[in-house]
């Protein structure tokens, strides 16, 4: 069976970059971080939540991945930033990644997006990341996290 369009773009992504993981899809949401979890059977913590902010100045894009369990501090990733940010709107977000939120990977977006990755997420070794479609996602070893995707490896929360 074929995957969703978004969702074969992320395993050609990882394919590209020789990362060995496959996308899986389900019939049920994996939007959330609890529903994610709840269909591949792990803790809600080794869930990636991939959040989109832009920059209240130059309107960058910025990626937060944070540990499904964790709520960004915003005011701690301004330092990192070097400006005041703010939530992305839904189209912003399609935009500059080409994906829906609720689906959004760690990588294979449409433009570079400065990426901040969770220090707690490396707590695990296995995460498992959205695939392009709030329904798929991917299992991968953490450590990889910050070589695929370049993003900083800091406290968000």
């Amino acid at each position: 069976m074929s995957l969703n369009p978004s969702a074969q773009k992320v395993e050609d992504t990882l394919i590209a970059l020789d990362y060995n993981y496959k996308v899986i899809e389900f019939k049920e949401s994996t939007r959330t971080a609890e529903e994610a979890a709840a269909r591949v059977g792990c803790e809600v913590g080794q869930i990636v939540k991939s959040l989109v902010f832009m920059g209240k100045k130059t309107e960058k894009a910025i990626l937060i991945l944070t540990s499904g369990a964790n709520r960004v501090d915003i005011k701690r990733i301004h330092a990192h930033a070097e400006e005041k940010i703010g939530r992305a709107t839904p189209d912003y977000v399609r935009a500059y990644t080409g994906f829906a939120i609720g689906g959004i990977p760690p990588l294979g977006h449409l433009h570079p997006i400065e990426t901040y990755i969770d220090e707690d997420l490396l707590r695990f070794d296995e995460i498992w990341a959205a695939a392009g479609t709030p329904n798929s996602v991917f299992k991968m070893n953490s450590k990889d996290l910050p070589k695929m995707t370049g993003g900083e490896i800091i406290c968000v929360k």
